[in-house]
């Protein structure tokens, strides 16, 4: 720091001392009688200027040494390079100083974040290539071993491996756009029945592959939601309750459409779900001991699902008792 710049940063003090120093030293010399050069005034004027300019000296000298240090940390490379600011000795120091460990923390924080979103990343996209090979591999077997004698059954197992890749590449879409849901999202008014009979349509291989009973009630009415995104929690729940049912098993499907209240609820009959293993259904990646069972099962599905219901304002609750089957409720609407 040089003389000029600290003038200009302190003009308004020194300005002011120049005032103290000179208006009490005029005063008390026009009160006496003596020369303005013998008066007390001007003797007063003279200590007032020595003890000033020695204040000045320092606060300059001190000003100095603090803003050199501060440009010696100009081209430091370690974030937490705050450690070796000068002490703070002015309350607008110390506030400027938290601010700054207050931004480091924040920094902290969110770089975290972004490590752990990218490691979620990095699994979410090591778990789809291998689940992805699954399907195509199992295509290609179907269809080396229908090329003689195709029949209905090749026909189904294809559709149902289609299904699954399609599925992984909702899920993967899914994933991507699910922290910012306003760039694909359009709530309105959409009917329950229409977007039901969307997934069973791209679950009819499946069904019918297990011979699974579907009854399937009070579903024509409308909702307030995202038809797209709906689709999808819809699909991965009917999906789990046809993927851990039992041959020849059934599942009921039914709506309640009351004045304050909608939802929509999808109960199989099969394995059900163990109590340890309730508490952490919508965790990502867990798949419980049924789904270790389960060569396509990722515990990415449910996850996504509870995920989005919460942004589109839905609720899902699971009843489900071990042995005896599982009963999803999707709580669309309370008013």
């Amino acid at each position: 720091m040089k003389w000029k710049n600290y003038i200009e940063e302190r003009k308004g003090l020194l300005i002011l001392l120049l005032w103290i120093i000179v208006f009490p030293g005029m005063v008390i010399a026009a009160s006496e009688k003596e020369s303005f050069l013998e008066s007390n005034g001007c003797y007063a004027m003279v200590v007032s200027m020595i003890l000033t300019l020695i204040y000045v000296a320092w606060d300059f000298r001190k000003k100095k040494q603090y803003d050199e240090r501060l440009e010696q940390l100009l081209g430091e490379k370690d974030i937490h390079f705050f450690v070796q600011l000068p002490e703070a000795d002015t309350i607008e120091r110390k506030l400027y100083e938290k601010l700054i460990k207050q931004l480091d923390t924040n920094y902290d924080s969110l770089l975290n974040e972004l490590k752990i979103k990218s490691m979620e990343d990095m699994d979410f996209t090591e778990n789809w290539v291998h689940e992805i090979k699954t399907p195509i591999a199992a295509m290609k077997l179907i269809i080396e071993n229908g090329l003689d004698e195709p029949d209905e059954k090749v026909l189904f197992e294809l559709s149902d491996q289609i299904v699954r890749i399609e599925d992984m590449v909702q899920k993967t879409i899914c994933y991507n756009q699910i922290n910012d849901l306003s760039r694909d999202c359009q709530v309105g008014l959409v009917n329950l029945g229409q977007v039901f009979n969307k997934c069973l349509r791209m679950e009819y291989a499946n069904i019918r592959h297990k011979h699974i009973q579907l009854e399937i009630d009070d579903l024509d009415f409308e909702v307030n939601s995202d038809e797209k995104w709906l689709y999808f929690i819809i699909k991965q729940i009917l999906d789990n309750a046809i993927k851990y049912s039992s041959e020849n098993g059934k599942i009921k499907v039914y709506g309640k459409n009351e004045m304050n209240h909608q939802e929509l609820v999808i109960e199989d009959f099969g394995v059900g779900i163990k109590i340890e293993d309730k508490r952490r259904l919508f965790e990502k990646g867990f798949t419980g001991a049924n789904g270790r069972q389960k060569v396509g099962a990722t515990g990415v599905g449910l996850y996504l699902a509870y995920k989005l219901a919460k942004k589109l304002g839905h609720q899902i609750q699971v009843e489900s008792e071990f042995g005896k089957g599982t009963k999803v409720i999707i709580i669309l609407s309370i008013r």
